[in-house]
This record gives C-alpha cells, structure tokens and sequence, in this order.
C-alpha cells in the first residue's frame, strides 16, 4: 500500500526503448497537494515518465500507483489525471469554451454540470470573456490557460504539466507558471516536467 499522504507512488520503474535503457529502477513518491518538478536535460527520461503516469506509456517492469491503487495498466482515460502539453492541444475547430467542455460531453455529464463547471475554471484561468473566441485567434498565453482550464474541469487529483512555457515567450511562461503555483496553492497536486532551472523554481521540490 502506498502512505496515506502520497497521491502517486512510482515503484522500480525500468523503460527501454530497444537497446536503450531509458529509466532505470526509478522511484519516487509525491504527497497529495505537492508540486514536483522533474528537472533535467532532453533524452533522461522525464518525459517518458510522465507519460506513463499519464497512460500514453507502459513500464517494462515496476508499478505506478495512485491513492494506493495499481494503474500501471488502466488506459489513461480512467486514470484521475489530466496533462497540460507544451504543444496545447487544442481543437482549432472549437471555440475556447467547447474546447473546455469537450472532455465532459464525452462522459455524458449533463448540460447544467457541464456550464457549471466550464464557468469555474474559465474564472480560475482569468479568461471568462474569451469563453465564444477561436482559440487560434488567442495569443500562446491564452491557449496555454485554455489548455490548463481544460485540464481543470475534470476535477482531477493530479496535473501533469510537460513542459507547459516551452513555446511561449518569458512573458506568457510566467504567467503560466504563476497560474500552476496558484493552483497548486489551492490544493491541486502539480508534477511538471521541464528542462527551465527558473520555471523548476517555481516548484516545492525538484
């Protein structure tokens, strides 16, 4: 079982891609309501070990648990977790607020949650007069808060966040980075992966 205070425990993690050993035996826990920040180079694996908290990715050996539950094989759409990609990945054919509320009509909440909830996190993100705009039509910043507030509205335990300012200029990454310690502040758990020493800094513990 994992301690009552973590939220995820990743046990003897090993990942290779052919020949190349990527992760090797890795372990760490994250306590519920922490920011983490895995700092380090391009090519050590963080990546790789997001993403298989995510689901996108399976270990070669080792578990990966949340709340004390095995899902080191549960598809990533059942895992309580949402990431935040560098790339935003949103709909361009969506406008901001459709965008929000995509993931929650596809679980057939209803219409009155769905607003409830898009409303919420449109206010938390500070983009509550963009909710009818095209999302191409909004700056790098404002697409990364699209993507955090879509992340948000699931509710869920954990946010993972890839290299969330790496396509925005140091304006628009900091305040990316204020919103996710903001947040994280208010309870939600962060792990972010990023090669940035000064977005790492933003972190409670690297």
């Amino acid at each position: 079982m994992a301690n009552n205070d973590n939220i995820i425990e990743i046990k003897n993690v090993s990942k290779s891609f052919g020949e190349k050993c990527i992760l090797r035996d890795v372990s760490i826990s994250v306590k519920q309501g922490e920011f983490l920040t895995l700092l380090g180079p391009s090519g050590c694996g963080k990546t790789t070990l997001l993403r298989m908290i995510a689901g996108f990715g399976s270990p070669d050996s080792g578990e990966i648990l949340i709340n004390g539950t095995d899902i080191t094989d549960m598809p990533a759409h059942e895992r309580p977790v949402n990431t935040v990609f560098q790339r935003y990945a949103l709909f361009p054919h969506l406008d901001v607020y459709e965008n929000i509320a995509f993931g929650l009509k596809l679980q057939k909440v209803p219409e009155d949650e769905i607003d409830k909830r898009v409303r919420r996190v449109l206010k938390m993100v500070s983009m509550t007069d963009y909710e009818d705009r095209d999302v191409e039509s909004l700056s790098g910043g404002q697409q990364q808060r699209v993507a955090i507030a879509r992340a948000l509205v699931s509710n869920p335990k954990l946010i993972l966040a890839d290299e969330p300012t790496g396509n925005l200029d140091s304006k628009n990454g900091q305040e990316v980075m204020n919103l996710l310690r903001e947040l994280n502040s208010e309870g939600t758990t962060v792990i972010m992966v990023t090669h940035s020493q000064h977005d790492a800094s933003y972190a409670q513990r690297i």
